[in-house]
């Protein structure tokens, strides 16, 4: 049990150091009209781009739009071997390709290639994605397809062997996808749930004499991280929803900076307390900005969708779903290990000094933007 819960421990904190950061996505707008024509809008990230085009040649981290159109051709390539749409078995084809431009989403520049093709005049529609296959298995493409005659649908794909069908349009498909998105996001996302283990190590513990001494029962524990627990999910998702519907916004930089802030003090907190057991209040004041990190795959589709609050909906249950699971399982294995001096020295005191050099390493580079390590 002690060398299953250290592995756990370890793989979360030095895991952290390659999986802190934004997910990759791209956003795709499909179009099928009534007949054989189809239309395409691809907006794929300039940095994504970037990872597999090498676009900055003269390296100098500043991507220009000369640099950008000076690939075109290399741009107009990837898209074809990235994407396949197709009606029935048969591949839509004699694709036309408008000028390339720019858009801004919420966390940064991206490229949109627009594009025109024919295909079958009937059949069901599929997509085959491939984009970042085998550079970044977190990408996902988000979908908003507008078939004929009926309302949109989203939906997300991910770069794999097996074609995305699309049917009628169904909410029950959409809220399926974005529950999946959710976990996901909450179990890729090592900087929320690092932040959320900080303040759930001490929960097996209470402060005595300036030590930490075991809780003395379970019902004592279980309080204290339904508190903060709890008092996290109801910040996260209040600026879930207002980032989603864009009623607020924040600049990416800035929240990707203030959750690595999070990170940091809720780990120092464990070294040096000061809430003890107001910890729920440190929960709730960071959930606000964690919020806005979830939101970052929902933000581009309040515009783009009638299916948003649906999609809200799945993702912010996904999530509950991860959490809830993280917390299923690191709490009653502290609990059975509270006793021991390996929780209270090297998993508390030990994994909040790594927590807290990892998160400060992820705050350094974010606010000056420079890379030491991933995340």
């Amino acid at each position: 049990m002690i060398r299953i819960f250290i592995l756990l421990w370890l793989w979360l904190c030095l895991g952290g150091l390659a999986q802190a950061h934004k997910a990759s996505d791209s956003y795709l707008t499909l179009d099928t009209g009534k007949g054989g024509q189809v239309g395409l809008r691809w907006d794929i990230a300039v940095s994504d781009l970037d990872l597999l085009l090498d676009l900055d040649r003269n390296h100098d981290r500043e991507l220009t739009w000369g640099e950008l159109q000076a690939r075109t051709a290399d741009i107009t390539a990837l898209v074809r071997s990235a994407l396949s749409v197709r009606r029935g078995d048969v591949a839509c084809q004699s694709w036309q390709f408008a000028p390339l431009m720019t858009d801004e989403h919420s966390d940064g520049a991206y490229a949109v290639i627009q594009m025109r093709g024919d295909c079958p005049a009937q059949g069901d529609w599929s997509l085959q994605y491939r984009l970042l296959q085998a550079e970044d298995p977190s990408h996902r493409g988000i979908v908003l397809w507008q078939p004929a005659g009926a309302a949109a649908q989203t939906r997300i794909v991910a770069a794999s062997a097996e074609p995305l069908t699309l049917i009628q349009p169904s909410h029950s498909l959409t809220f399926r996808d974005f529950w999946k998105e959710g976990v996901f996001h909450i179990w890729s996302g090592y900087d929320h749930i690092l932040f959320l283990l900080s303040l759930l190590l001490p929960v097996v513990l209470i402060r005595q004499g300036g030590g930490w001494q075991p809780v003395s029962r379970w019902p004592s524990a279980l309080r204290d991280a339904a508190g903060i627990v709890t008092a996290f999910t109801l910040a996260h998702s209040l600026t879930l929803v207002l980032a989603a519907l864009q009623w607020v916004h924040l600049p990416s930089r800035l929240v990707e900076s203030a959750i690595a802030l999070s990170v940091l003090v809720a780990a120092m907190h464990n070294l040096k307390p000061v809430l003890d057991k107001w910890r729920f209040l440190m929960a709730f004041a960071f959930g606000l900005i964690h919020g806005f990190g979830f939101a970052s795959a929902l933000t581009d589709l309040s515009t783009r969708s009638d299916s948003l609050l649906v999609a809200l909906l799945g993702f912010n249950l996904g999530v509950e779903s991860g959490q809830l699971l993280i917390v299923g399982l690191f709490v009653p294995a502290a609990y059975v290990l509270r006793r021991s001096a390996l929780y209270q020295r090297a998993v508390v005191t030990g994994g909040s000094v790594a927590i807290a050099v990892v998160a400060g390493l992820w705050l350094g580079q974010r606010i000056l933007n420079v890379v030491w390590i991933p995340g």
